[in-house]
């Protein structure tokens, strides 16, 4: 279920007054309005407000051809049928926003007066508006000094940030303060209940009139008077708080229905890590006693890889290892001539039939991409880095590519195939995926590439062991570097993999695919 989409339906049924009934005997909105404008010619007369202030007031009504109209300060009057968003119930009013509220723009206390600063009263930033319909504390704060010279905002001020990336978001707060001059605020008054605004600002009506009006740069911007000119519903005061009071009730189910689907999400995640605990520990599936053992598997790879040498394809590993018990039931790993004892890396004993191997020892080559930073063409050759690897698939729709000569040249070098396993270095640090196309492309540093020899070993067993918490924790511990951690090459050939039977291998790879489409289907179906 996609409660997102759901909290704006809840909200378009309420601006359009579908989600309560209409009350005839409600007084009208058009009684509101006329209230509003009397209020504010009195506060003219009492100076509270300049003729600035409502200079730019309209009166959007219906006339007899029951077409919508707009009469402007001067008397002229403009017909805006055109405009009209979408029809509303018999008793609400459309108005601009401007002619129901005053708002104000933010602004920034200068950070040369320390003495504006401290930690009296609230100072609003974008940031923490995240808080929705409970902002009630800020990062930043200012002194009574700050908080007196700047522009106050009652409580129950509706702010919205009308500045940057994040313009639309949107925040009622519950303490006074102030804001900068990103936000433009909306002051309450005693004719519009403040959470009403707070919920119709919310809405994705509001929302696209704030991007459609919007400047169209780099930087999106609002600018007051267009805020001011959005246009707003207005229901009766009654049919305000009975709405008010619909939208919280169900905006409640839906926060337990989202935290329901959290919940779920991370059981979800759990179940997945604990499916590949018991495939690595061998207990995913039954063992075979008549599987051929996974020591003679390991064997049969040496072999080849030695006849490989032979033939000059490949070069020797100097650092090449055999791992075995001793008769004291120790671990030992033999490189060269050397034999030491390994105990101390060995994390869990494995199942009859089942070795330990470094990764160098099943896979040729280990290596990663070029180092160099390419020169990028409109088209070519796909050309991935890490960033193509977040979710164990390769993304090939955001892709970057190479010209053929430059292509030819790290080709030769690193050349991926089909059932590749290719391993974030760093970003997505330990996240892997398949390659699961043929096709001719290459790869940055920050990917490493992993072929098993020969198809002796399961691609697809070992891509779920590598994301499973074991092998996943040993490449955190391996991280190397400042700023920007990176997994060496060293690192990933050292890898100690548990190695099943091959039959036992495809089995596991099987098993994890079905319980993991499941799992998927699940999370498909709540989102």
């Amino acid at each position: 279920m996609d409660t997102k989409a759901l909290r704006q339906k809840i909200l378009d049924l309420a601006i359009r007054g579908k989600l309560v009934p209409q009350d005839p005997n409600d007084e009208p909105a058009e009684v509101l309005l006329e209230r509003i404008r009397e209020q504010k010619q009195q506060m003219l007369k009492e100076g509270k407000l300049k003729k600035k202030d409502i200079k730019n007031d309209t009166i959007i009504f219906k006339g007899e051809d029951n077409l919508h109209y707009e009469k402007f300060q001067d008397g002229t009057v403009k017909c805006i049928e055109d405009e009209i968003p979408f029809e509303i119930p018999e008793g609400w009013e459309w108005t601009r926003l401007g002619n129901l509220f005053s708002t104000i723009t933010g602004n920034t206390p200068s950070t040369k007066d320390a003495s504006l600063y401290g930690d009296e009263y609230p100072f609003y930033k974008p940031t923490d508006l995240d808080a929705g319909f409970d902002v009630c504390f800020s990062e930043d704060t200012v002194s009574e000094k700050g908080y007196k010279n700047g522009r106050i905002l009652p409580v129950y001020s509706v702010l919205v940030t009308c500045i940057g990336a994040t313009i639309g978001k949107t925040g009622y707060i519950r303490n006074s303060g102030i804001c900068n001059q990103q936000i433009n605020a909306i002051l309450p008054n005693t004719f519009i209940l403040p959470e009403y605004t707070y919920f119709c600002m919310c809405s994705e009506f509001e929302q696209q009139q704030i991007w459609t009006n919007s400047s169209a740069t780099t930087l999106p911007i609002l600018n007051k008077s267009k805020f001011d000119s959005l246009f707003f519903p207005i229901p009766p005061k009654a049919q305000q708080t009975r709405t008010v009071e619909r939208i919280k009730e169900l905006l409640h189910f839906v926060e337990i229905i989202q935290q329901e689907k959290r919940t779920l999400q991370e059981t979800i995640k759990l179940t997945k890590s604990k499916i590949l605990d018991l495939a690595i520990h061998g207990k995913l599936v039954p063992q075979d006693p008549n599987d051929e053992p996974a020591s003679v598997l390991l064997e049969r790879i040496r072999a080849e890889k030695e006849e490989l040498i032979r033939q000059g394809k490949i070069k020797r590993d100097k650092k090449e290892s055999v791992i075995f018990k001793g008769d004291d039931n120790s671990y030992y790993e033999r490189v060269g001539d050397i034999i030491s004892n390994i105990d101390d890396e060995i994390p869990f004993e494995l199942p009859q039939n089942w070795e330990w191997s470094r990764l160098q020892t099943i896979c040729y080559p280990i290596t990663d991409g070029t180092h160099k930073t390419p020169t990028y063409s409109d088209s070519g050759y796909i050309f991935l880095s890490a960033k193509n690897i977040t979710t164990g698939k390769i993304n090939w729709n955001d892709i970057m590519y190479i010209p053929k000569s430059l292509h030819d040249e790290l080709y030769s070098r690193v050349s991926p195939k089909m059932n590749d396993i290719l391993l974030a270095k760093n970003g997505t640090t330990g996240v892997a995926a398949i390659v699961d196309r043929e096709c001719e492309f290459d790869i940055y540093v920050t990917l490493a590439l992993l072929r098993v020899v020969n198809n002796n070993i399961s691609s697809q067993y070992l891509l779920k062991i590598i994301a499973s918490d074991t092998i996943q924790d040993y490449f955190k511990s391996s991280l190397k570097g400042i700023g920007v951690p990176n997994l060496h090459l060293e690192h990933i050939r050292t890898t100690l993999i548990p190695i099943p039977p091959i039959n036992e291998q495809n089995k596991i790879a099987e098993r994890i695919y079905q319980y993991y489409s499941l799992l998927d289907s699940i999370v498909q179906n709540i989102e």
